[in-house]
């Protein structure tokens, strides 16, 4: 039987913490009693947050130490950061391509390697791959594929962090209202229905903390 995972006196660090889920995430971590420190890009004025590009392997040794610096331990880590890119194959360019991989895979192996060397037993990894990582689809190809290759290192990755004694979830929610689409770096969003609520998506992710899950697929965020 898997022991629940309580989160009081607990450590947490949010990549893309700022961000629509990423906020999300935090309120609800903060409201379980863990103490949460969120990476991102931007400058914002607020102590428990770390302004730095983790596109950088270097970035990311440095955030990690940080935290353990500042706080002795760091318990759970959780990649909420992303770009997303829109348009078909032909008419998407180099940089638009290596925009997508450095921060959605790069970015994402770059963070897990450098928390996983400095995580002990009991610690939690999560990985949001989303929706698209089940099922790409056209005018989203590289996006797709870079989200895909973030699912296929978490399943990889949860393999040989068991040997540590580390949990690694990847969760892989449906379209959330996080207002990325609008924000693409390339392209022009389609149509989507409306997405989850943000909250949802964050309570069903610290619930899969809490149970001691380790695959959130798309059909495990029904309303």
């Amino acid at each position: 039987m898997t022991t629940p995972f309580t989160f009081e006196d607990k450590t947490a660090l949010i990549a893309g913490g700022t961000g629509g889920l990423g906020s999300a995430l935090r309120s609800e971590l903060e409201d379980r009693g863990c103490t949460v420190v969120t990476v991102s890009r931007g400058h914002i004025a607020d102590s428990s947050h770390i302004r730095a590009d983790l596109r950088s392997p270097e970035a990311s040794t440095a955030v990690v130490s940080e935290v353990i610096s500042r706080f002795g331990k760091l318990d759970i880590v959780i990649n909420a950061m992303g770009v997303v890119a829109f348009g078909p194959i032909n008419t998407t360019s180099v940089d638009t391509v290596e925009e997508l991989f450095l921060t959605n895979t790069f970015g994402h192996i770059f963070l897990m390697q450098a928390a996983l060397q400095n995580m002990a037993t009991g610690s939690v990894l999560v990985g949001i791959s989303g929706v698209i990582a089940e099922q790409n689809l056209p005018g989203m190809s590289v996006y797709g594929a870079s989200k895909a290759a973030a699912r296929s290192f978490n399943e990889a990755l949860g393999r040989e962090a068991r040997r540590s004694g580390i949990r690694v979830i990847d969760a892989r929610p449906p379209h959330t209202e996080t207002g990325l689409a609008s924000r693409a770096i390339a392209g022009t969003p389609p149509k989507f229905p409306v997405g989850l609520d943000p909250l949802h998506v964050a309570r069903r992710i610290v619930q899969g903390i809490a149970d001691g899950e380790t695959d959130l697929p798309a059909s495990s965020f029904a309303p």
